[in-house]
């Protein structure tokens, strides 16, 4: 009985040399996912999506309450209408003084043409001349005084003016949208829950543009090339084997120890080199599938 175990066990070995041996290296089947986590706080209103769906990249797909974030804008433009009805009217507020001016000048004129002809002293022209420098200069303070409280008021409406675009772009991220076009692999939460800032909410993955991780050797590594045509084996067990063309888009720079999950040709090797390969899915492979490569 002895012999024939140990005779079953070393066929069994080379079953599986012999099987192992049709792949150059093995690896998993991975995807690029995007993680979408809500970019405000507030209760999830909707959140119409299930694992496995397929989504556009663009299209709403739920939303966070705005109520408070509504509600906060109608005050800022309240705000800032309060704000706009305080600015002067310069022109109107110095329409008074331009015309004291005006008449000053008609006098000081009147005056110089009565001193010339005796009817008048130099202490009146004077004094005219005086008196239109008052006004004149009443005219730059005003204006000065009205300029600087019309900068002002520009200053605090436009902080207020970007309070209200900083609340339209926090509701416009209260909708959640579609990163990308792909199938949903996870929803982490559910409507009418709260949802912080920061949280997920669900994954998404393009599964049409798939890759291999797989693993080679440093001797194999060495013959790898960015844009080289490679078969990739997917295997679904048993007798299910599916080949597909790929294309090596992604070398590692560094070794790392292999991984556990991992085998390799070479017994020996302790240190290996990532490679990724893309593969175009028919939509037969799955994340976490298993997979050869034969170079």
């Amino acid at each position: 009985m002895k012999k024939i175990f140990l005779f079953v066990s070393f066929a069994g070995m080379l079953v599986s040399c012999n099987s192992g041996s049709d792949y150059d290296a093995t690896g998993i089947f991975e995807a690029t996912s995007v993680t979408v986590s809500a970019e405000t706080s507030g209760k999830i209103i909707s959140l119409d999506i299930r694992e496995g769906d397929t989504i556009t990249i663009g299209k709403t797909v739920g939303a966070i309450d705005t109520t408070t974030l509504v509600l906060r804008r109608k005050q800022l433009q309240s705000q800032m209408a309060s704000i706009e009805s305080s600015r002067p009217d310069i022109a109107k507020q110095i329409e008074s003084l331009r015309q004291q001016i005006a008449q000053q000048r008609t006098e000081c004129h009147r005056i110089e043409n009565m001193l010339k002809d005796g009817a008048a002293t130099q202490k009146q022209a004077d004094d005219a001349e005086a008196m239109l420098k008052i006004l004149n200069g009443q005219l730059e303070a005003t204006l000065s005084t009205l300029n600087k409280n019309t900068a002002s008021i520009s200053e605090n409406a436009l902080s207020v003016n970007y309070q209200i675009e900083q609340i339209d772009d926090q509701i416009e991220k209260s909708r959640i949208v579609a990163p990308i076009t792909g199938t949903v692999l996870t929803k982490y939460a559910e409507p009418k829950e709260f949802a912080a800032t920061g949280r997920q909410l669900f994954k998404v993955a393009d599964m049409h543009d798939v890759y291999l991780r797989a693993y080679f050797t440093s001797s194999q590594v060495a013959s790898l090339r960015l844009g080289q045509q490679v078969t990739v084996i997917a295997d679904f067990g048993g007798d299910k084997h599916y080949e597909y063309p790929g294309k090596i888009c992604w070398i590692a720079e560094e070794s790392e120890f292999t991984p556990k999950s991992i085998q390799t040709n070479d017994s020996r090797a302790n240190l290996v080199y990532a490679v990724k390969i893309s593969v175009y899915n028919d939509g037969r492979l799955k994340l976490g599938l298993y997979g050869g490569v034969r170079l």
